[in-house]
């Protein structure tokens, strides 16, 4: 900048400018980075990550663990510091291993409407319990059906063949207090929802495709949870908190 203190008055200014917005710009990218990479090692070490979506999407914050770490404590912690549908996702091939539908398609009511305002479609499967719980809404039924779906999850990815529908009635029974949600068939690219994020991390960490996902909402409100709000309930609970457009700018 030094350089320019004897030119022009418009010529220094533009160049200062310019130089701070490219400053800038770099800053952000790294900040950016610095972010997913953060939420990715939590993600890998089976610690919650705050995600927020996009702000002309559903514009929300979600609570995300890997499915195959989720203990009675997180399912409390979501309920408690989210207040959202606990809901499992799993991707695209483990939704046919499983043979699930999507539960708009499974139904068959004048009620039925999938065309939510921020999205083509919704992502929800069918709702289950795993058949070792009682009610299957405490959280150690809880828990014990999102860690029975990331294993079930887990020998899919690991074999397409080793698990299918009737392993899976075996195992879980609908309707229960779980919703499972199955990712789009072309990940981040074709969707970029919670859903598609949350198993983008999973991917990326190679952890079973399989993530735990719960809004975050507004004790005062009963909206949803300010993008800041929700960021600084992060910081304090030394919570990686990250936007989407960073996910996808980094996953997809």
């Amino acid at each position: 900048m030094r350089a320019n203190v004897d030119a022009d008055p418009e010529t220094a200014g533009g160049t200062a400018e310019s130089g701070e917005a490219t400053d800038a710009t770099g800053t952000e990218a790294a900040e950016a980075t610095d972010s997913v990479e953060r939420a990715l090692d939590a993600f890998r070490a089976g610690d919650p990550v705050c995600v927020h979506d996009f702000a002309d999407r559903e514009g929300e914050t979600d609570i995300v663990y890997p499915a195959g770490a989720v203990d009675e404590a997180a399912v409390a912690h979501m309920r408690n510091d989210a207040g959202g549908l606990i809901c499992v996702a799993v991707s695209d091939a483990v939704g046919d291993a499983f043979d699930l539908p999507f539960l708009a398609d499974a139904l068959d009511h004048p009620a039925v409407d999938d065309d939510p305002d921020y999205d083509d479609r919704s992502s929800f499967s069918l709702p289950v319990n795993h058949r070792e719980t009682f009610t299957g809404i405490t959280d150690a039924d809880r828990a014990k059906t999102i860690v029975e779906v990331a294993n079930a999850a887990a020998r899919v990815s690991e074999d397409p063949t080793a698990y299918g529908p009737e392993d899976f009635a075996a195992e879980f029974r609908a309707p229960g207090h779980v919703h499972v949600l199955r990712g789009d068939r072309d990940g981040l690219a074709g969707r970029t929802g919670h859903t598609e994020l949350g198993l983008a991390m999973a991917e990326a960490t190679g952890l079973a495709p399989a993530a735990v996902v719960c809004e975050m909402l507004d004790d005062e409100t009963g909206d949803a949870l300010s993008p800041a709000d929700a960021a600084a309930y992060a910081a304090r609970r030394d919570i990686p908190y990250v936007e989407g457009a960073g996910l996808v700018e980094a996953l997809r």
